[in-house]
């Protein structure tokens, strides 16, 4: 299959790439660094678990809005003014949070994150993609997404480093600022990319192209395989640690293999073909969920392993087949299925915990206590877990056999414009 590089002029294509690479690290710290420190944000200003949750709240609130927002004014405002405002809310979050004083002003903060957050998703998605084309897009993709598992890995060392060296939690915040910097510094003066397909700029094309079957069933797949990435990881420590199994050393390893196949994903998309990738993902991905919903001790590490490698390529692969199978719907098209990705996993969250509480009272009623009971409530959830990748293997077995034969997209792209967007 083609691999190609748009390198038009006056485009500097491995600065802006390098660039978008360091917004995503700012948005995996903000991610970790910020998880880190929740406990001596509720002890220093008295803050209860549920206005820990509203606080969580407010950041993935603040990223689906920015990431349609920036998907419908892309083509007419362009990416580097989108990551301006990134950068612009991503300093005022990170100094609100500073001097919050209390509850209300990390609410505000937590959003202004959040929104910074969804501008680097909405501005270097589509941006990426019209710098690349093919497997040479999909390759870049994932490694433009291996920085988000790679960051909170950085993010998460640091923060634990930090706490127990006994530096204030506003010290960890100021080093959320540092890739901020560094991308501020390597976008400004650059020229951005212009559109590669022909027609994409037009907003009424862009809804056309979203009504088509095809995007309507990724965007539906979308939801399933972002809870199945997220769902676990924000359950699976509570989970495992009545397990014998260290979380801090399960989420180390999810994260770590999850960067390193993103690293490495170019022949594996070249080999497997994108639709190949995702349902080996969706059957990866229930091995995974169905070890950990059964499995204890040392077994859960090989459950990591089975999981990371399930979901490293569902969020970049998904962006990667709209960008390439469905061109015209545009950096609409992939700032919504990455926007309903965000909210799946906002909405699922009570249903999921609503499950554990159900299988909590079920079991305690069987007899069970402590440990035991919360493993065994934990475990049965995650099996209720699995419903997700069933169904996507299901889903992406039919759209392995519909797109076999389609040529893709990226064949018959036409350039808009040589010029770049200054």
């Amino acid at each position: 299959m083609a691999q190609s590089v748009f390198q038009q002029p006056g485009v500097n294509n491995n600065r802006l790439f390098l660039a978008s690479c360091f917004a995503l690290i700012t948005t995996a710290f903000s991610f970790s660094i910020r998880a880190g420190i929740l406990p001596q944000l509720g002890t220093e200003f008295g803050l209860t678990a549920e206005q820990l949750g509203f606080i969580n709240l407010m950041f993935f609130f603040g990223f689906p809005i920015s990431m349609i927002i920036g998907g419908l004014v892309y083509h007419s405002v362009g990416p580097k003014r989108i990551m301006m405002v990134a950068f612009v809310t991503h300093t005022l979050g990170i100094l609100l949070t500073i001097y919050s004083g209390g509850y209300t002003g990390l609410l505000i903060s937590t959003f202004f994150i959040g929104f910074g957050n969804g501008c680097t998703e909405a501005a270097c998605n589509p941006m990426i993609a019209d710098m690349y084309s093919g497997m040479k897009m999909n390759k870049m993709l994932n490694r433009f997404h291996m920085w988000f598992p790679g960051g909170i890995v950085i993010g998460s060392l640091v923060s634990k480093f930090m706490t127990d060296a006994g530096l204030p939690w506003q010290a960890q915040i100021w080093v959320i600022m540092i890739p901020t910097l560094i991308y501020a510094f390597l976008y400004f003066g650059q020229a951005f990319p212009q559109p590669r397909v022909a027609g994409v700029t037009s907003l009424s094309r862009n809804f056309s192209a979203m009504l088509t079957p095809l995007y309507l069933f990724i965007f539906g797949c979308m939801a399933l395989t972002a809870i199945t990435e997220f769902g676990p990881q924000q359950w699976v420590g509570l989970i495992m640690s009545n397990s014998g199994a260290s979380p801090m050393l399960i989420l180390a390893l999810v994260t770590g293999l999850m960067a390193v196949g993103r690293f490495f994903a170019g022949p594996v998309v070249h080999k497997l073909d994108q639709t190949g990738v995702l349902l080996g993902s969706a059957v990866f991905a229930t091995i995974g969920i169905y070890l950990f919903s059964t499995q204890t001790g040392a077994m859960a590490y090989v459950a990591a392993i089975f999981f990371a490698i399930g979901v490293c390529y569902f969020w970049p692969t998904m962006i990667g087949f709209v960008a390439e199978r469905v061109p015209l719907s545009g950096a609409l098209g992939m700032s919504i299925v990455g926007g309903v990705g965000m909210f799946s996993t906002a909405i699922f969250q009570p249903i999921i915990g609503k499950w554990i509480d159900t299988a909590r009272a079920g079991n305690a009623a069987a007899g069970l206590t402590g440990n035991t009971l919360e493993l065994a409530a934990g475990q049965a959830t995650l099996m209720k877990m699995t419903t997700f990748p069933i169904i996507l293997i299901v889903a992406f077995t039919i759209l392995w056999f519909v797109m076999r034969n389609r040529k893709p997209s990226y064949a018959d792209d036409t350039l808009v414009a040589q010029q770049p967007q200054l």
